[in-house]
C-alpha cells in the first residue's frame, strides 16, 4: 500500500509544467536575439564551447531534482504495519442494583453511590480486561456493553440513579440472566458476574439463575450494601422516609443469607461492602484466579518512510547539474542554488523523522497506558510538524485517556475540519468514526446531550456497524429527553407558582361573598330539607343497596384480573424498594 503522508504538498508538482515553459520561452527569446547580431550558424562556429544539448541536459536535471524534492516533501510511504496488541484478560459484566432500597443510608453516603465508588476503583484496576455494566430494579437493562473503554464505562456509572429503571422491586434472578446473554459467544477466556445489591430478592428465584450461569462456566459474585440489622429509605429533597401501602416506614435490611446462596450456586464468592479496600482486594484476588486468553485489539496503523530514495535521486541529479559547467554559468551560483535546494530538501527530511520518531515513541507510550509521557512525545511531533493530522488525532485520544476532555475536544475540532480529505480512505474515515465517538462521550461527561448525541449520529453515519455507538446514541437520546422534560416541568413549576398567588387573592374574595350568601341560603334551605327528607329516605336506601352490589362485583372482577396478571408474569410487583 502507498500513499503520502503530506499529500498538499503534491500541489507544488502544477508548478513543474510553468517551469517548462519559462524554459522553452527564455528559448525562443535567446534565439530572437542571437539573430540580431548575425546568422546564427555562423555565431555557432565562432562559440564552440556553448552546447545546447548541453543547456538542455542541465534544464531537465534540475527539472527532476526539484521534482524528486517535491516528493520528499510530501512523505512517500510504502507498505502499512498493523500494530496489533495481544492482551490477556477476562470478560465481567457488572450488575448493580438501583431499586429505592440501595438509598438507604446505612452506608456513607448512601449504598448506591458508595457501589459507584467502589466500582469506580475497580475499574482503575483493570488493565487488559473487558468490562459492561448492566442495572436492574424489577426489571435489568443494559447500561454499556461489554468494552475496554474503561473512560466510557467511568462515564456511564456516574450518570446511574433509580429513576432508570421505571419498574421497581429487585430482580437480581433477570439481571444475572441478562450479563450471561452480553457476554461475547466467540470469546474463550473466563467470564465472571460482579453483583453489586443489598440482597432483597423480591422478584425471581436468583439462586436458579446463578446455578445456570456456573452451568456455563461464569462465576457469579456477590458484593453485599448495606447492614443486616435494617434502616430506612429516605425520600428524596425531605426528611420523610418510605412507607409500604399499610402507612409503615419501611426498613430495609442487608440479606446476607441471600446473597450467600447466590454466590454459592454460582460458583462465586460473596463480600460485604462494609470496607471498600478489603471489598475490592478479595474482588480482584478472584478476578487474578480467572484463566486470562488472548484478546487482540488494534492499536493503530504504522507506515514505514520511503522519502531516502527520492532523496537520493534528488542529490545526485544536483550533483551531475553542478558538474555539467558552461561557460556562461559561474561557479559561485551553481554552488548557491545547489546549496539552497539540498539545505531546503535536508531539512525537510530531518523534519519529517523528528515528527515520526515523536509519533512511534507516543504510540509506544499510550500502548503501554502511559498516557501522560505520550502527551508529550506527541505534542513534541506537532512542533515539528503543526499540521499532522495523526499527531493531532493521538494527541486527542491521549487527552481524552487522562480525562482531559475539553482539550481533548479542541483536538478532534480540529480533525474533524478535515473531514472531506479523510473520507476518502477507509481508514481514515473508520478514525473519523472514532473521533465522533469520543466527542459524544465528552458531551455525555459534560450533561450536552444535544451535542452527543449529533456526534453519535456522525459516527454512525461513517461506521453503522459500531454497536456500542448506537447504545450511546439511544442512551443519550433518553437523557436528552429527561433533560427537556425536566426543563419544561421546573417552567410549569414557575408559571403555576404564580399562577397560585392570583387564584388565593381570587378564592379569598369570593370565600367571603360565599360564607355571606351561605348564611342567608341556610335559614332557607332549612325548611325544604325537612320536607324532602322522609320521602327520599326510601329511596337513597334502595341505591345505597344497589351501589354495594355492583362495588362489590366490580372488586371480585377487579381481584380476578390482577390474579391472572399475577400469574402470567410470575413476579411481585407490590414492592417499590
Amino acid at each position: 500500500m502507498f500513499r503520502f503522508a503530506h499529500p498538499d504538498f503534491l500541489y507544488l508538482l502544477f508548478l513543474l509544467p510553468v517551469l517548462i515553459a519559462f524554459y522553452v520561452y527564455a528559448i525562443i527569446l535567446k534565439k530572437k536575439a542571437i539573430k540580431k547580431y548575425g546568422n546564427p550558424e555562423l555565431l555557432a562556429e565562432l562559440m564552440p564551447e556553448v552546447s545546447p544539448k548541453r543547456q538542455h541536459l542541465k534544464f531537465w536535471l534540475l527539472f527532476g531534482a526539484i521534482a524528486m524534492v517535491i516528493i520528499v516533501i510530501a512523505g512517500p510511504q510504502f507498505g502499512s504495519k498493523l500494530e496489533t496488541v495481544k492482551r490477556q484478560g477476562v470478560e465481567i459484566m457488572v450488575c448493580l442494583d438501583v431499586s429505592n432500597s440501595m438509598l438507604a443510608e446505612d452506608v456513607s453516603p448512601n449504598r448506591l453511590d458508595k457501589a459507584k465508588q467502589m466500582l469506580s476503583k475497580l475499574t482503575d484496576g483493570f488493565s487488559n480486561d473487558k468490562v459492561g455494566l448492566i442495572v436492574f430494579a424489577g426489571d435489568a437493562f443494559t447500561q454499556l456493553p461489554i468494552t475496554s473503554d474503561y473512560v466510557s464505562a467511568k462515564m456511564f456509572l456516574s450518570s446511574i440513579n433509580p429513576s432508570m429503571v421505571s419498574t421497581q422491586g429487585t430482580a437480581i434472578g433477570a439481571a444475572i440472566n441478562l450479563a450471561v446473554r452480553s457476554f461475547t459467544p466467540s470469546e474463550t477466556s473466563d467470564k465472571a458476574i460482579i453483583l453489586i445489591t443489598d440482597g432483597e430478592n423480591h422478584e425471581d428465584d436468583a439462586v436458579k439463575a446463578a446455578a445456570a450461569a456456573a452451568d456455563k462456566g461464569i462465576h457469579v459474585n456477590i458484593v453485599g450494601m448495606g447492614d443486616p440489622k435494617g434502616t430506612p429509605i429516605p425520600i428524596g429533597g425531605s426528611n420523610n422516609y418510605m412507607k409500604d401501602k399499610e402507612g409503615n416506614v419501611v426498613i430495609t435490611k442487608l440479606n446476607e443469607e441471600m446473597c450467600q446462596e447466590i454466590a454459592a450456586a454460582g460458583h462465586g464468592t460473596y463480600v460485604r461492602a462494609d470496607n471498600t479496600n478489603s471489598a475490592l482486594r478479595a474482588l480482584q484476588k478472584e478476578i487474578e484466579k480467572m484463566n486470562k486468553s488472548e484478546l487482540d485489539s488494534k492499536v493503530y496503523s504504522e507506515y514505514d518512510e520511503r522519502f531516502q530514495t527520492f532523496a537520493w535521486i534528488a542529490l545526485i541529479l544536483l550533483l551531475v547539474d553542478f558538474m555539467t559547467l558552461d561557460r556562461k554559468n559561474r561557479i559561485f551560483r551553481k554552488v548557491k542554488l545547489f546549496s539552497l535546494i539540498l539545505l531546503f530538501c535536508s531539512g525537510s527530511v530531518f523534519a519529517q523523522k523528528a515528527e515520526r520518531k515523536n509519533i512511534r515513541e507516543g504510540n509506544n507510550l499510550y500502548q503501554n497506558e502511559k498516557f501522560t509521557e505520550a502527551e508529550i512525545a506527541y505534542r513534541k511531533s506537532l512542533e515539528v510538524n503543526p499540521r499532522s493530522s495523526e499527531g493531532t488525532y493521538n494527541l486527542g485520544n491521549a487527552l481524552y485517556k487522562q480525562k482531559k476532555f475539553p482539550e481533548a475536544a479542541e483536538q478532534y475540532q480540529l480533525i474533524a475540519g478535515q473531514a472531506e480529505k479523510m473520507v476518502e480512505t477507509p481508514e481514515g474515515k473508520a478514525r473519523l468514526a472514532e473521533i465522533f465517538h469520543n466527542v459524544g462521550n465528552i458531551g455525555m461527561q459534560n450533561k450536552e446531550y444535544a451535542k452527543s448525541v449529533e456526534a453519535y449520529k456522525q459516527s454512525l453515519r461513517l461506521n453503522p456497524k459500531d454497536d456500542e455507538t448506537r447504545y450511546n446514541l439511544a442512551l443519550a437520546q433518553k437523557l436528552l429527553q429527561d433533560q427537556q422534560n425536566q426543563q419544561n416541568e421546573d417552567q410549569n413549576q414557575d408559571q403555576n407558582e404564580d399562577k397560585k398567588e392570583d387564584q388565593d387573592k381570587q378564592d379569598q374574595q369570593q370565600q367571603n361573598q360565599d360564607q355571606q350568601q351561605q348564611q342567608d341560603d341556610k335559614k332557607q334551605d332549612k325548611t325544604q330539607e325537612q320536607q324532602q327528607q322522609n320521602e327520599q329516605m326510601s329511596k337513597d336506601n334502595a341505591q345505597q343497596m344497589l351501589d354495594a352490589f355492583l362495588q362489590d362485583e366490580k372488586d371480585t372482577q377487579e381481584k380476578v384480573k390482577k390474579a391472572q396478571a399475577q400469574q402470567q408474569q410470575r413476579r411481585r410487583t407490590d414492592k417499590e424498594w
